[in-house]
């Protein structure tokens, strides 16, 4: 059995013993790459990761404010016929809206991601072992975490790691978006995935909204 479909195998006997039911096939094939970094570099992505879950949101103002319940409304319609459950679509866009704003990042890039990346499929796993909403692998939980790969079908864990590790990559590419979401599918240089999140994320793009 080689490296991969030794990670799926474990990955899937893990989540039966915890009561899961994981699809077989339900993410995009592609992964983020193990590399080395750098003491300085972890320690500040370990950081990140460790970081208290999103508090409430606070606006300065009545207009971001209204701002952001305009984009909470319009992404949420959007949304239900993938996340059926009011309370779990709210939370999942609220933890979406504060960890993209946290790591630099739009959220509706963020949501584009997600839709290629695992369909809203909380649990899903790609044959590369890749996990959750944003297909972060378990390496990274050893690298800059508490080494927990379960907690990465967590949804707020799983939203973190994915912010974090796209900002990490769009720190290294200079802020090359084509390069960064290159090096989240492990493909960079090739145009495929990087077109096709950038043309997911107009889906979730709203006029008017905070996102």
């Amino acid at each position: 059995m080689n490296r991969p479909s030794r990670r799926r195998w474990l990955l899937q006997a893990a989540a039966a013993g915890l009561g899961w039911s994981l699809p077989a096939a339900s993410a995009r094939a592609g992964a983020q790459k193990e590399e080395q970094l750098s003491d300085a570099v972890r320690t500040a992505l370990a950081a990140q990761i460790a970081e208290a879950p999103p508090p409430q949101p606070h606006f300065r103002d009545a207009h971001h404010f209204a701002q952001y319940w305009v984009w909470l409304a319009t992404e949420s319609a959007r949304l239900q016929s993938r996340i059926p459950g009011f309370s779990v679509r709210r939370d999942f866009l609220q933890t979406v809206w504060y960890e993209a704003h946290r790591a630099g990042l739009e959220p509706a890039l963020i949501l584009g991601l997600i839709q290629v990346e695992s369909g809203f499929k909380k649990y899903a796993i790609s044959s590369a072992g890749a996990m959750g909403y944003m297909q972060v692998m378990p390496f990274w939980t050893q690298q800059i975490g508490n080494g927990d790969f379960a907690s990465l079908f967590h949804m707020q864990v799983n939203l973190r790691y994915g912010c974090v590790i796209l900002r990490h990559y769009l720190n290294i590419e200079n802020g090359s978006l084509f390069y960064a979401l290159g090096r989240y599918n492990g493909s960079r240089g090739r145009a495929a995935y990087p077109d096709a999140v950038l043309a997911a994320r107009q889906r979730w793009l709203v006029a008017g909204g905070s996102g």
